[in-house]
């Protein structure tokens, strides 16, 4: 006669289901915001973040910068201002005193 599986078992088959379950939902999850954030990034992708229209990438001093030649602003990427500032001495010092009172 075959034995029944104990209730121990029967709750550890159902946790272990449970977990992959649950492992597989997240891994979803992930996917779909990874494909949100590319959905997000094509679609703002070098557009200005003041009025919307396009970034045109310009030299500057060795640097590539952004620039809108609708609004007129210019943007920075992650360590250009410091890029920036180490090439001229009171470059910072100049930005610094924009926004001083």
């Amino acid at each position: 006669m075959p034995k029944k599986p104990s209730h121990e078992e029967d709750e550890f088959f159902a946790k272990e289901e449970a977990n992959q379950l649950h492992a597989l939902a997240q891994e979803r999850a992930r996917k779909m915001k990874e494909e949100e954030l590319e959905n997000l990034k094509k679609l703002h992708f070098m557009h200005c973040p003041k009025c919307g229209f396009d970034l045109k990438a310009i030299q500057f001093k060795s640097l590539t910068i952004d620039k809108c030649f609708h609004c007129n602003g210019t943007f920075l990427d992650a360590g250009e201002l410091e890029a920036l500032a180490g090439k001229e001495s009171d470059f910072l010092h100049r930005v610094v005193a924009v926004f001083k009172r």
